[in-house]
């Protein structure tokens, strides 16, 4: 289904009245809400919702859901350090971004929050138990129902950023119902592929994690030690009728169940403002151009996003990416979906945007879903002088927004003869 436009037919000298996006102002454009997605396994999760404003120019795609799902570690500033949202709202889209369980306002101490308010327990894995199952299985299908339900739309456009893209590949494969096109934006179909630095470190997690795992264990098993001789001494003190100097304080138990990326991002921060004053900035950001080319996005947004938009991530995703990376696979191990066997499933509209600076989302690494796909609409480009993080922030959004655009006017002009194929069950 498909709302009307909240324009009639122009003529071609009002659609030249149309501004430059610059010179509007970015709150100008929408209102902005949240909503509460709930998941089967009683996680809460918050969508931020930029519905746009009639505007007194043509806006083309007025009021078309578009659901944004960051990627790893990331949180809703991914889409909105730069202009990303702007350039979609100057359009008419209706935003919906999804932030997954454990990030931003979908955080842990909501859950925490939440289930203390309802007396009820917190979700099982809060402790950053999850994986990249639980966002596929747990998350998506939730916020795809939720965005469905408050737009009224039996299907919506999905766009994903790295992670979340690669999650949009296996979504748009088993439910290919749910959604009238697909974009994804710096994702690995074949994720490792091409990139052999990161192949050749993948072959260590495990020994690294089980490393991780026995130093912990030391630790821990050393202040338990301290923690029972300091109570023999205080024991044998009070025998000695002596009161202890200060009272016995229970061991610290040292857990890393996430990686800090969130820190490691803001320790990025620091050392390039270090940089900056000491104005070797050019020199220092360049072992940063395999996350992001400085020279096509600008200094100040792209440290903002590393103080503002990095997340913890369960040790779970990272292992069940460098499992993906060994095994040459993409899977869903809880459900054993295939996510690269789908890829032949997908049929809707779909746009593959990579960076061809980006090690990670690269021609060989997104090449197979664009083979595989039956999408009659199937766009497969690289954005010349990016690297990964820049494509949602950086200086060439505005060339991705239109392509987003000319996907969905794609989308809604061929919808009625869109081809359907079954449910996976």
């Amino acid at each position: 289904m498909r709302l009307p436009s909240a324009h009639g037919p122009l003529d071609a000298l009002e659609r030249l009245r149309a501004p430059n996006v610059d010179a509007l102002r970015f709150h100008d454009l929408y209102r902005k809400s949240e909503y509460v997605v709930e998941t089967a396994d009683g996680w809460s999760l918050v969508i931020t919702r930029y519905q746009p404003r009639r505007q007194d120019f043509h806006q083309p795609l007025w009021m078309e859901p578009l659901l944004l799902v960051h990627g790893f570690s990331q949180n809703r500033h991914a889409w909105t350090s730069g202009e990303f949202v702007k350039n979609l709202l100057f359009f008419g889209i209706d935003i919906h971004i999804l932030e997954l369980r454990g990030h931003g306002k979908s955080s842990i101490a909501r859950q925490r929050r939440r289930a203390a308010r309802r007396g009820t327990p917190p979700p099982e894995d809060l402790d950053y138990g999850w994986n990249v199952d639980s966002y596929f299985a747990g998350d998506l299908p939730a916020a795809v129902a939720a965005v469905k339900r408050k737009t009224g739309r039996d299907r919506i456009f999905y766009c994903g950023h790295s992670m979340g893209g690669m999650l949009g590949y296996g979504y748009a494969g088993e439910n290919p119902d749910d959604l009238a096109g697909l974009i994804t934006i710096g994702s690995a179909a074949e994720l490792g592929k091409g990139f052999g630095l990161l192949r050749f470190l993948c072959l260590f997690e495990p020994a690294v994690g089980h490393f991780a795992d026995a130093v912990l264990a030391t630790y821990n098993a050393e202040q338990q030690a301290r923690h029972a001789r300091a109570r023999l001494r205080a024991g044998l003190s009070s025998l000695l009728g002596r009161q202890p100097r200060r009272p016995i304080e229970p061991p610290q138990q040292a857990s890393m169940p996430a990686v800090p990326m969130d820190r490691i991002f803001r320790a990025v921060d620091w050392l390039l403002g270090a940089a900056e004053r000491r104005s070797i900035w050019a020199h220092a950001s360049r072992g940063m151009r395999w996350l992001s080319n400085p020279s096509r996005t600008e200094a100040e947004r792209f440290r903002w996003l590393l103080r503002n938009g990095g997340e913890r991530e369960p040790r779970a995703v990272v292992s069940q990416f460098a499992r993906w990376i060994r095994n040459e696979e993409m899977k869903c191990y809880r459900t054993g979906y295939d996510f690269k066997e789908g890829y032949a499933r997908i049929a809707i509209p779909t746009a593959i945007i990579f960076g061809d600076m980006d090690p990670l989302a690269t021609l060989d690494s997104t090449q197979r879903v664009y083979h595989d796909a039956k999408s009659e609409y199937l766009l497969w480009r690289p954005v010349k002088g990016n690297s990964h993080i820049e494509l949602t922030m950086g200086h060439d959004i505005r060339q991705i927004c239109y392509d987003i655009k000319n996907l969905i006017e794609y989308a809604r002009s061929h919808e009625s003869v869109s081809p359907s194929l079954p449910r996976v069950h």
